[in-house]
């Protein structure tokens, strides 16, 4: 680590974490095979070891919704850069995303997908910014209640830094 952030949750706290979300889906969706929807890039650490986790059957997909850019404060606007490419008409859908903060994204998707017909449909957030929140947004599971600070680290950035670090931190902006 260096002295540009400071670290909030280490690798075993997350892994902790990530097995308990894990074991509360696949309890929940027993019989089921639920997709996942890994939101890019940010959630792909999270989606694979969350996957892996998981005691029942599932399928992945991947969508690509941006709204930070290069900043580290969420603009107002969502693009959807990459949609998913599966049928989810009568499948058992979970948004899986490693933080939620204003829910502007994730109330985005789960519009945009919720109009297809899914069986069922919940978001999945590792961490969640609550202080932050203009859109109410419902978390089905949910890991962390975060203050608000910039997070990077297990797969999050800013400016595509940081995404490799096994941990999260907060990133010192002074």
């Amino acid at each position: 680590m260096d002295e540009s952030h400071e670290i909030l949750f280490d690798e075993q706290t997350i892994a902790n974490k990530v097995e308990e979300l894990a074991s509360r889906i696949s309890a929940d969706y027993a019989g089921k095979e639920p997709v996942l929807v890994c939101i890019l890039k940010g959630a792909m650490i999270f989606t694979a070891d969350l996957m892996r986790g998981l005691t029942i059957p599932s399928v992945i997909d991947f969508v690509r919704a941006a709204s930070y850019g290069g900043s580290t404060t969420s603009s107002k606007s969502i693009t959807i850069e990459q949609d998913l490419q599966i049928d989810i008409r009568d499948r058992h859908v979970l948004l899986v995303d490693t933080i939620i903060d204003t829910g502007r994204t994730m109330d985005q998707l789960l519009r945009k997908f919720g109009a297809r017909g899914p069986a069922s449909i919940k978001a999945v957030a590792l961490l969640d910014k609550k202080s932050r929140r203009v859109v109410d947004v419902a978390v089905a599971y949910r890991g962390f209640e975060i203050p608000d600070v910039f997070v990077v680290g297990y797969g999050m950035d800013c400016a595509e830094k940081f995404r490799n670090l096994p941990y999260i931190a907060a990133l010192k902006t002074d």
